[in-house]
């Protein structure tokens, strides 16, 4: 798609390597009116390292709001301006998702410009299953509300994936042990793209033991991704898709039931009809 004004670009940009960063993004960026950064600190050194010299304006969580409107009147004038995050894709746990839907709202184009995203690069490496999974971002900083997300996610039967800081990685872990149990695995993906980068996995009695021995396994940016939840019975209900039949069977016969959970979930009836049938007879 070739360059057009009065738009607004999303940029990825390298979560690490700068070799990572594509043609069209550098492109996009030396073209715009106006760069949008989280952090104008962080990207101006991203900028000078490829001699862009396009002015940058930061939008973060706390003037996302406040900003938003002066954007997309100058968007609607007929300026670009292209929104880009400290690293990889923008809107993933970093600000941009208010601005996106009030453009969206007002018709403006929004144009994707395709990069680098930390959860996908460390899916892809795992080696955990990757046809279903869930990003859940960050958790809680606190320790009680932290296992009580986990609860949640208990039997979750897709591949979980969480950012985490380093302070807070062992705790973390600790937390999902207490939760998941020590035999659930998972696999830590830190520092990707980057020198020291590690992907490790393991099971969590075995795996706290080998960060808690090193150091520097505690240290830089985490992607913690967690083996889902075996099935919890042979017609493969997950978790979501149960909670969301057990709601309906409060309200509706077994059939009627099954059926809206079905066009709901995309399972199919008959094994949600036989697992309702089952949750009557208990």
């Amino acid at each position: 798609m070739s360059f057009k004004k009065g738009s607004l670009y999303i940029v990825a940009t390298p979560i690490g390597n700068m070799g990572d960063m594509t043609e069209r993004a550098l492109k996009t960026l030396s073209e715009v009116d106006v760069i949008a950064v989280e952090d104008t600190r962080r990207s101006g050194l991203l900028l000078r390292n490829f001699d862009i010299s396009t002015p940058m304006i930061a939008v973060h969580e706390h003037n996302e709001r406040q900003i938003c409107s002066s954007l997309l009147e100058r968007i609607e004038k007929g300026e670009s301006i292209a929104l880009i995050s400290d690293a990889g894709t923008p809107l993933l746990s970093d600000p941009g998702y208010f601005l996106v839907n009030q453009a969206r709202e007002k018709n403006l184009s929004v144009v994707p410009v395709p990069g680098v995203s930390a959860v996908i690069t460390a899916l892809s490496v795992a080696g955990l299953p990757t046809d279903r999974f869930v990003f859940e971002g960050f958790l809680p900083a606190k320790s009680t509300a932290r296992q009580q997300k986990l609860e949640k996610l208990k039997d979750e039967s897709r591949t979980v994936i969480f950012y985490e800081a380093p302070h807070r990685i062992i705790d973390m872990l600790k937390d999902c042990q207490l939760v998941f149990g020590g035999e659930r695995k998972v696999v830590l993906a830190r520092e990707l793209t980057k020198t020291f980068e590690t992907v490790h996995g393991d099971v969590l009695d075995a795996l706290i033991p080998w960060v808690e021995a090193d150091e520097n396994q505690r240290k830089g940016e985490f992607v913690v991704l967690i083996h889902g939840a075996e099935a919890r019975d042979d017609i493969g209900i997950d978790a979501e898709s149960e909670r969301i039949l057990l709601i309906l069977l409060k309200e509706l016969p077994v059939k009627q039931a099954a059926a809206l959970a079905a066009n709901i979930t995309g399972l199919k009836k008959n094994a949600l009809y036989q697992f309702a049938l089952a949750q009557k007879d208990k």
